[in-house]
């Protein structure tokens, strides 16, 4: 039997409530007797939990009919079984397209009203026992989807945070490169967006961007240093920091930002047209962040004072850069850049001169 029940009978006939009271007086249940049908309507207002109402049709100040409408069109309530008692077998089907959940003819029988409102406890307290259930298992999955999702933010924070410590570490062996890894990063994530690169993604070119020349931690000091041109043997050594960044990052293919990473700093000194190098990747070839980190960073190096060169004026870099489309860069990708040149050089400009935020993690990571 079920535990604390709670029944709605209705019928302005008092001879009539007292006949259903008794009928139902050994069922193990709160009976709730109500005269017409603001009555019920006010019952089921004042408790919560009625798992059903029994009711006649013919009652004053509002009708079964009405009563029945309200309670189905109540989103707290239509879940309540409403069982009608009728002596006119015309009404059956005009309640039933209300919504009533069965019907009592009169005259009724003991028997028969015990099994009907049995039924409809009985489905109304699973109809309850699924819901709650539900409800339970919702709570349950959002709150381990909650957990999961705080994993991954700090799975992902701390692979930015080995980004930028491996980008800092390259940083340490070649001086001239501290406001160039954030120049790279910042303007690297905004060519993408203009790219309509999807905007996780830019996220992680944002981060990865910053490994492309962390493979020059393996290139000696007399080398990467050397204030003066390079000659053919030296150079073809500083080559070797792609594949060296390569293999810093291989084997981590689960880690989006460390793969980016590596894919970066193995391409990013291909060209468009296969001359360049380590493996002289040609066109699509060559990967999209790999495309965006080669425009962006020779942007900024020809920009920039270094100790064999001086800096470039914007309009030199730009014929220089446009004379290699379609060869060292991308043409669709470098005509874009250039519709947007003022915005990139506001950007250069500010983080060499220190006026935008300087991007250490808490900053890099929103």
């Amino acid at each position: 039997m079920f535990e604390n029940v709670q029944v709605v009978l209705a019928d302005d006939d008092p001879l009539n409530l007292d006949m259903l009271e008794k009928m139902l007086q050994n069922f193990e249940c709160t009976l709730i007797k109500a005269g017409n049908g603001q009555e019920v309507i006010d019952a089921i207002s004042a408790h919560p939990r009625v798992d059903l109402v029994v009711m006649d049709l013919n009652m004053p100040v509002l009708d079964g009919y009405e009563v029945l409408r309200r309670i189905k069109q109540n989103v707290h309530w239509h879940d309540i079984p409403v069982v009608v008692v009728t002596s006119d077998g015309k009404d059956v089907a005009t309640v039933l397209e209300l919504g009533a959940n069965d019907f009592l003819a009169k005259p009724f029988n003991l028997c028969e009203l015990r099994h009907r409102v049995m039924n409809q406890i009985r489905n109304k307290r699973l109809a309850d026992f699924a819901r709650n259930t539900n409800a339970i298992l919702e709570m349950e999955v959002a709150k381990r989807t909650a957990a999961l999702q705080q994993a991954l933010a700090k799975s992902l924070q701390t692979e930015y945070e080995i980004s930028l410590r491996l980008g800092r570490a390259a940083e340490f062996r070649d001086q001239e490169t501290g406001s160039h890894l954030k120049c790279i990063s910042q303007l690297s994530k905004r060519l993408g967006q203009l790219a309509r690169i999807p905007e996780e993604q830019c996220e992680i070119l944002y981060f990865a961007s910053l490994l492309h020349d962390v493979g020059k931690i393996g290139i000696p000091d007399s080398i990467l240093l050397k204030p003066g041109k390079l000659t053919p043997e030296e150079f073809g050594t500083m080559k070797e920091h792609t594949v060296i960044g390569g293999k810093i990052m291989s084997g981590a293919r689960d880690y989006p930002v460390i793969e980016a990473g590596r894919i970066i700093a193995l391409q990013h000194h291909e060209k468009w047209d296969g001359t360049g190098y380590p493996y002289g990747l040609k066109g699509d070839e060559i990967h999209i962040f790999a495309r965006v980190v080669s425009i962006v960073d020779v942007f900024d190096a020809l920009l920039t004072e270094r100790v064999y060169k001086r800096a470039f004026t914007p309009e030199e870099t730009s014929s220089i850069m446009m004379d290699e489309s379609g060869k060292a860069f991308d043409p669709q990708l470098l005509e874009l850049f250039f519709r947007h040149v003022d915005e990139f050089h506001t950007l250069q400009q500010g983080i060499h001169t220190d006026t935008l935020p300087n991007a250490g993690i808490t900053e890099m990571i929103r």
